[in-house]
């Protein structure tokens, strides 16, 4: 149900500078949205951190006849307004210090279900798109929601792949719900709302897809699941942002690793070398971590390590023997033991979880698979 409390937050948050943590700073120090209008901009002194221009377009009746109108308008299109101040977003999300202050929700998002977000380039290759119908095939008799961008390539296919499997999936969108970005997407927009999904964003009525609107928007990506799976991207590629939030949050991030000459698999093999996110070895030790309790049937390997006999070169052997014998070694005492320096010992233990032969743990520290 919309309140007053809506209304004073969608105008608050509209204030050229107040962003989501000073939102935060004016409801904590002056109980509410509608206190902080009417109060903060004589009182701002109060807020740690808040000072006389940041108050100063608080009071213009102009935000608060804007508000009217997207609330409004929320009612008109089935939009829920959900304040985060209001313990009114999903919970996880609300965990985060930069969360969205106004979060606005059309369909059903279900969050006691487990949720995990997958993302990647918009320019999927038959590697990706393989992994992504895997993935979902093995786990279509688990209960979870699948969280996206809605954007070309890799999002499209975790929506598309969700639906076919009977998966509920939310779509996170980088900009109001007056339009649809891309246009190509709006058939699969409608058809996860038909499917008992979700379309989420933190951008008012007003607000267009523009650039800087899509790296805001993956910090909730990262920010509503325990768990991100970038599968294919570049370097600087726009998943390697929400692995970044994800990794702010200590949430776990896992990356489907390729050729070192495939441009699309760069940016996942540079999180796993830099011990950013964990490499993917097969879709059941992914399963498996990710807690889901898979069929007694056999899920194939992603990568058929049983069936090919792998001839490691010396320094590999050398270091997963010494893994082999030292469980969750640390990178300092693994270069003491085979005194070799660790600088040359990252790219061989990058080797060796490529082959998945080892897997890495934050902290720097290693283990065989």
């Amino acid at each position: 149900m919309v309140s007053e409390e809506h209304l004073y937050a969608i105008a608050l948050r509209e204030c050229s500078l107040i962003g989501d943590i000073n939102f935060h700073k004016l409801v904590r120090t002056f109980g509410s949205a509608e206190e902080a209008w009417k109060t903060a901009k004589k009182e701002y002194n109060k807020a740690d951190g808040i000072g006389r221009k940041t108050v100063a377009d608080i009071g213009n009746e102009d935000y608060l006849k804007f508000a009217e109108k997207e609330i409004q308008f929320c009612e008109k299109n089935n939009i829920k307004i959900m304040l985060r101040h209001l313990n009114e977003l999903p919970y996880l999300l609300s965990e985060c210090d930069d969360a969205p202050a106004v979060l606005y929700q059309k369909g059903k998002f279900d969050d006691s279900l487990q949720k995990i977000s997958i993302v990647g380039t918009r320019n999927m290759t038959l590697y990706g798109k393989q992994f992504i119908g895997e993935f979902f095939e093995a786990t279509k008799a688990s209960k979870y929601i699948s969280v996206s961008g809605l954007a070309l390539g890799i999002d499209k296919e975790v929506h598309e792949q969700s639906i076919q499997c009977k998966i509920p999936t939310a779509a996170v969108l980088a900009h109001g719900f007056h339009m649809l970005y891309p246009s190509k997407n709006k058939k699969l927009s409608e058809k996860i709302l038909e499917e008992g999904g979700a379309l989420l964003t933190e951008f008012n009525s007003s607000r267009k897809p523009d650039r800087e609107n899509f790296i805001q928007r993956n910090r909730i990506i990262a920010g509503l699941s325990p768990s991100t799976i970038v599968v294919e991207t570049g370097f600087g590629g726009g998943s390697v942002s929400t692995a970044a939030f994800a990794n702010d949050y200590n949430r776990e991030v896992f990356a489907l690793p390729g050729k070192i000459t495939d441009p699309y698999s760069q940016g996942c093999n540079q999180l796993i070398f830099q011990n950013k996110a964990s490499a993917i070895s097969s879709i059941k030790d992914l399963m498996d971590s990710l807690g889901f309790n898979h069929s007694k049937e056999k899920v194939a390997d992603l990568f058929s390590f049983n069936e090919i006999s792998i001839q490691l070169t010396e320094n590999q052997e050398t270091v997963y023997e010494c893994i082999k014998a030292n469980p969750q070694v640390s990178l300092d005492d693994l270069a003491q033991m085979i005194s070799m320096p660790s600088y040359k010992i990252l790219p061989v233990i990058l080797e060796l979880e490529l082959l998945g032969k080892v897997k890495s743990y934050s902290g720097r520290q290693f283990t065989v698979i």
